[in-house]
């Protein structure tokens, strides 16, 4: 079964998971809010069924899973379907741009940050969470991965080769937070929220688009 198809079978299933674990859904939005921009003009690539859109106003989004999409626009949000790889967008259209625990899911991941970084404006954010595998969660998803359905396929990085990938395409300035500290069942201490990373399972990174010299994209 393919990362798409996946997510189209179970794509309910999927969302109610952010009612049944509403403790690390809450964590996890107040790590991104510690680094999203109060204004301007955004857009969620990987938008799933839209839980993470909706607490930020964010109203537009991309996604490839045609089921997922149809509950993400039910929440009043415009979807896009497409991947990350090829956005259907001209260079410089938005502000900022989200992407929650997309990466993992991604074969090019180098390919999906250049085109984030192409229709990101000069200066503008792109703000990134990922499951870090090398802190105590991320180790257990990577352990159990043949036996869950969404992760069999999933590739998950370490905060250092997110932040290598990062830089890579042109995005620097880069600030983190992070959350989910040791395991869920350590109890409340595992769903603060600290600036950094190397603690937290739930990591977020966010860089700015860099003018480079003679950059169209």
């Amino acid at each position: 079964m393919d990362r798409v198809t996946v997510f189209d079978k179970h794509a309910d299933e999927y969302d109610h998971w952010f009612d049944e674990n509403k403790q690390i859904y809450q964590a996890e939005v107040s790590t991104l809010r510690r680094l999203m921009p109060q204004t301007g003009f955004g857009i969620e690539v990987g938008i799933g069924t839209g839980r993470f859109a909706i607490p930020f106003g964010i109203r537009m989004g991309v996604e490839p899973s045609r089921n997922m999409a149809q509950i993400a626009t039910s929440r009043n949000i415009a979807v896009c379907l497409a991947i990350g790889e090829h956005l259907p967008f001209d260079d410089h259209s938005f502000d900022f741009v989200l992407l929650v625990t997309v990466v993992c899911f991604v074969k090019d991941v180098a390919q999906l940050l250049r085109e984030v970084r192409r229709v990101t404006k000069v200066g503008g954010k792109v703000i990134t969470a990922f499951i870090d595998k090398d802190s105590p969660l991320g180790q257990v998803y990577e352990s159990r991965k043949d036996t869950d359905k969404f992760y069999k396929e999933a590739h998950f990085y370490s905060a250092s080769e997110m932040i290598a990938l990062v830089r890579r395409v042109g995005l620097g300035d880069l600030q983190f937070c992070q959350t989910i500290i040791g395991l869920p069942q350590n109890g409340t201490t595992a769903y603060q929220v600290h600036n950094g990373y190397g603690a937290g399972a739930f990591v977020a990174v966010s860089a700015t688009k860099l003018d480079l010299e003679g950059d169209t994209g």
